[in-house]
C-alpha cells in the first residue's frame, strides 16, 4: 500500500495522521513528475490531487474516503466511536471541515502577495472564514479532543488545517484563536498527540523549504 503524498498538503497530512495513529506500514510516495498536474500523475490519479492511496492497484482518492477505508480495514485503534451517534458527530465535523471551513482558507493561499492581491476577494473570504470559525467554536466538544475524550478522524481533519490558520491567517489580520476559547483549548491539547506532533513538524519543514525556494 502506498500514499501519494505531499507533506505540506493539509489533506495528505490528514491521512498521515490516521496512518501514524494506527501504526500502519504504508509507503509515502512522492507525486510522479513532481507536480499534481503532471502527465505521469494523471495516469495514476486523474483527479490530480493529493492524497491518493494505492491498495494493490485499487486507487482510492479523497482524504476522507481514504481515512474511512483505513478505519474499516484497520479498526484498532479506533478513530471512530462505536455508536452511530458518536460516528455521526465525528462525520459532521469532518464534513464541515472539508466543505465549509477549509475552502475560504484555501482561496486566501493565492492572495499572499500584496502586489497581486484582490482586496475585494480577500475581504469576502476573510469574512466567510471568520464566520466558519465562529461555527466551529460552537461545534467543538468542551475540553479534550474535537468530539470529546478520544482522538478521532475529526482531529485528523482539523489539526493540519489549523497549522495553516495559525501560520498564514495573521497575514490577513486574523488571529483565529482569539475569542474562541474552545478552539484554543483544543489546539493546545491536540498538539500533545505524538501523531499530530509528527505531522505538523513535517508540514513545518515543508513550508520552510518552500519559503526558502521562493527567496
Amino acid at each position: 500500500m502506498k500514499l501519494y503524498n505531499m507533506n505540506l498538503s493539509n489533506f495528505a497530512t490528514k491521512c498521515r495522521l490516521a496512518i501514524y495513529e494506527k501504526g500502519l506500514n504504508i509507503e509515502m510516495a512522492p507525486i510522479p513528475g513532481g507536480d499534481l498536474h503532471s502527465a505521469e500523475y494523471a495516469k495514476v490519479n486523474p483527479l490530480g490531487k493529493t492524497p491518493a492511496l494505492d491498495v494493490d492497484g485499487l486507487l482510492i482518492p479523497e482524504s476522507e474516503v481514504i481515512n474511512e477505508y483505513l478505519e474499516d480495514k484497520y479498526p484498532t485503534p479506533p478513530l471512530l466511536p462505536k455508536s452511530p451517534e458518536g460516528r455521526a458527530k465525528v462525520r459532521i465535523l469532518t464534513r464541515f471541515h472539508d466543505l465549509y471551513l477549509e475552502p475560504p482558507l484555501r482561496a486566501l493561499f493565492y492572495q499572499m502577495d500584496p502586489k497581486t492581491r484582490d482586496e475585494k476577494l480577500v475581504g469576502e473570504k476573510v469574512a466567510e472564514f471568520k464566520n466558519r470559525v465562529d461555527q466551529l467554536e460552537k461545534m467543538l466538544a468542551d475540553g479534550g479532543f474535537a468530539c470529546g475524550a478520544n482522538f478521532t478522524l475529526a482531529d485528523c481533519a482539523l489539526a493540519p488545517t489549523m497549522f495553516f490558520v495559525t501560520n498564514l491567517m495573521p497575514i490577513f489580520g486574523v488571529i483565529a484563536l482569539d475569542g474562541h476559547p474552545k478552539l484554543a483549548a483544543w489546539w493546545t491539547h491536540v498538539q500533545t498527540r505524538p501523531s499530530v506532533k509528527k505531522g505538523l513538524a513535517e508540514m513545518g519543514e515543508a513550508l520552510a523549504a518552500m519559503q526558502r525556494g521562493g527567496n
